[in-house]
């Protein structure tokens, strides 16, 4: 078994909590995606699982061993990072071997592993080329490769995507994913992008200021967010948030079933705002992506984003009606801003 666990973890410098009270499973063998904006302690976390920083409190498990006190060599762990990492002054074929010669493995097993990670991530013919003389998506294959030939209990990815364009991003982080479901690796990825955490995780732990906000599988985190800032971050665009309060039953013209005079937020995804409604508002910006148009239009003194058929865009300046069904509509509790499940 391979799980990881955070029990009551906590990270501080001098008089700074950057993590207070995490509490986190993972399970054997998932892909776990670790989501925030930046300053979180997202990556904070996952230098703590590879013992690259100290914790203050709390206790961290691999496999169901505390792992604390542990050096980074001796947790069983390989970490794919940002900026690759490589060697400069060594070929391909070097960079994978590197840590296997520091562990003593013999050349026989070295050249198996190293051959079977070129084939899975189709670098083979580079083996005896340098860094320099690699594409950047190039490059962060021969770094998940030497992650791969080291056989860890735990893969850790540090936002290896971040440095590569967006073509590449998507390409890539569909070979991670493949990767992972084919050895059944145990893995935790950290990213700013929620569209890769949706994408990516088995599970996605969203997390703000240190704290964890939900952890569920992304369509959990999407369709039943726990509170407005998951509502906000999870979503491209941005779930529409409306400040209302309940009177006749309805709020921003709505029906809730919430008791009058009671302050609450609307949540509506961009994508249930329909044409042909009770809402009137007045188109700002239209942008056409293509398939379809993200219009941002301002109604009463809220700003809305819908999203139309690109043959069906209205022009800036015109005035829209808009329909949600109320079915669709988030409610949070205007204070506290957590969710509101109600029947």
């Amino acid at each position: 078994m391979s799980d990881v666990s955070f029990t009551d973890v906590a990270k501080r410098y001098g008089e700074v909590t950057v993590i207070e009270h995490l509490d986190l499973h993972i399970d054997d063998g998932e892909l776990m995606v670790l989501v925030g904006p930046s300053g979180c302690g997202k990556s904070t976390a996952l230098r703590m699982i590879a013992g690259l920083e100290e914790v203050s409190a709390g206790t961290i498990a691999i496999g169901g061993r505390a792992v604390n006190h542990l050096p980074p060599k001796d947790r069983d762990i390989a970490m794919v990072f940002q900026s690759y990492a490589l060697y400069p002054h060594m070929t391909v074929r070097e960079n994978l071997e590197f840590g296997l010669r520091m562990r003593g493995v013999a050349r026989e097993e070295m050249n198996k592993r190293v051959n079977r990670a070129a084939d899975m991530l189709a670098i083979g013919h580079l083996l005896d080329r340098k860094p320099k003389d690699l594409s950047g998506g190039q490059r962060q294959r021969v770094a998940v490769g030497r992650a791969i030939v080291r056989q860890p209990a735990v893969f850790l990815f540090d936002e290896p995507l971040s440095n590569l364009d967006a073509k590449l991003r998507v390409q890539t982080r569909a070979e991670i994913t493949k990767l992972q479901q084919t050895l059944g690796t145990t893995s935790v990825y950290v990213t700013h992008d929620q569209i890769e955490a949706m994408t990516m995780g088995n599970r996605v732990t969203v997390m703000r200021d240190g704290r964890i906000q939900q952890v569920g599988t992304p369509r959990e985190v999407y369709e039943k967010p726990a509170n407005v800032f998951v509502a906000q971050f999870i979503g491209t665009p941005p779930m529409n948030l409306i400040h209302a309060t309940v009177a006749d039953g309805k709020a921003f013209g709505i029906p809730v079933p919430i008791e009058n005079g009671r302050r609450i937020v609307l949540g509506i995804r961009p994508e249930h705002l329909v044409h042909g409604g009770e809402i009137r508002a007045t188109v700002d910006i239209v942008e056409p992506i293509g398939h379809e148009s993200i219009v941002y239009a301002t109604s009463g003194t809220e700003k809305l984003a819908a999203i139309f058929d690109p043959h069906e865009t209205p022009r800036v300046g015109e005035t829209i009606s808009l329909h949600v069904e109320p079915a669709r509509v988030h409610l949070f509790d205007a204070d506290s801003e957590r969710r509101l499940d109600v029947a």
